[in-house]
């Protein structure tokens, strides 16, 4: 097994303590990327349930396989396919697989996803046609749909209309959560609409969001959700709005949500990490302001994912990109840091942040650390961080699968 030993490189007092990296699963060949997470399917014990992901273009999963271990992942199953993609007369049918999260009330399994079809299978097709669903312990899927008469498959939440824009998971870090009442807390992003009803992009970058929280209450074995207001940009601050967002509950009861911005299109505005709170459950939310460490001292961070991961201590962490200087858009998704969260202020502890890896100097800047998603091990209590590295080039992608193990 092939594993390498980063230092852990933060600025606390304490003696940094390594962090490891070893391969999860390897790349089947040149123009295909893989990306591999393993989750808890069980409120106890070992098993697991492992995507593996193959990505050959942007916003495209080629095909997936699931495996499953009864061992906390020391071995796994044969790979059972998940198809992925399916030609149908009215375009192509995706499904983007967002794993799975064990409800520590119930004890109940969930897996989400998204899907659509996409009339001639442009991703950015997506922006009118994904929505999502879930299905618990392994059960019939469902659609996320808002409680009330007036809601439907086509108009599933408020100011969705599929077909017009789309509600989405952003990414395998914008994860569940579970507040004290039993209620589950989703993170979203929501294509908004102007109001003549076309998509909305005031700044004509790539894309345009607005984040939201979806609350969901069980109702037998399903779950019955409703829409928290939505989390809304300063496009004069963040072009391509707020996107894949991230929560957790911090000390005083208070949620605390961090969002990707942007830059795209207007380079010269500084791109942060983006911040919000909600004191009532997930239902309205501050405005958005750039997150900062516990300071006051701003950071840049490149329009990325990044995950919110609470630990059984009861500390919080965060795992993302930070930039020495100023990114242009999406780039670059290089450093992975992960750092600890102030549970008091919900702001980032600087003296705790660590590298959990960077670019090589002979690699190639196009590198991708990101699309990670970071859990818990239940017998060693590190942090482990799935995550490729991976390179998107435009003639196929590249890049293994790695775990990470992060002592805490």
């Amino acid at each position: 097994m092939l594993r390498r030993t980063f230092l852990a490189t933060g600025l606390a007092a304490t003696k940094p303590r390594e962090i490891t990296r070893e391969l999860f699963l390897a790349s089947p060949g040149k123009g295909t990327a893989v990306m591999g997470y393993a989750y808890c399917t069980t409120k106890r014990g070992g098993a697991m349930a492992s995507l593996e992901q193959r990505w050959s273009r942007s916003d495209t999963i080629d095909i997936a396989y699931l495996r499953r271990s009864s061992n906390y992942g020391k071995s796994w199953s044969k790979p059972q396919t998940i198809i992925t993609g399916e030609r149908r007369t009215e375009g192509m049918w995706r499904k983007h697989l967002r794993g799975g999260y064990v409800d520590p009330p119930t004890g109940r399994y969930i897996e989400f996803w998204i899907e659509g079809v996409l009339p001639s299978d442009d991703p950015l097709e997506g922006l009118r046609q994904w929505n999502i669903f879930y299905s618990v312990n392994g059960g019939p899927a469902h659609q996320v749909i808002h409680k009330g008469v007036e809601y439907s498959a086509t108009h599933p939440l408020p100011g969705v209309f599929s077909g017009k824009n789309s509600v989405m998971l952003g990414d395998s870090a914008s994860r569940p959560a579970t507040a004290p009442d039993g209620s589950i807390l989703l993170p979203v992003a929501i294509t908004p609409l102007d109001e003549n009803g076309n998509l909305y992009n005031p700044t004509g970058a790539y894309t345009y969001h607005d984040a939201a929280v979806l609350i969901g209450r069980w109702k037998g074995k399903a779950l019955e959700w409703e829409a928290g207001k939505r989390i809304i940009a300063d496009p004069e601050r963040a072009t391509r709005g707020m996107d894949e967002p991230t929560v957790a509950r911090l000390a005083n009861g208070n949620w605390l949500c961090l969002l990707r911005g942007s830059n795209d299109k207007r380079p010269a505005l500084p791109s942060y990490r983006w911040a919000s709170t909600s004191s009532d459950g997930g239902f309205n939310w501050t405005k958005p302001e750039p997150w900062t460490y516990t300071t006051g001292e701003l950071f840049f961070s490149p329009s990325a994912c990044s995950q919110l991961i609470p630990h059984s201590s009861g500390r919080l962490f965060w795992a993302g990109n930070i930039s020495p200087e100023n990114p242009r858009g999406n780039r670059p998704r290089f450093p992975l840091v992960i750092g600890e969260v102030d549970l008091q202020s919900g702001k980032l502890r600087k003296d705790s942040l660590r590298i959990v890896d960077d670019k090589k100097p002979a690699e190639d800047p196009i590198l991708s650390l990101s699309n990670f998603f970071a859990r818990e091990d239940r017998q060693t209590r590190e942090i482990i961080i799935h995550m490729s590295r991976w390179f998107p080039y435009t003639n196929g992608w590249e890049g293994d699968a790695y775990l990470y193990r992060v002592p805490v």
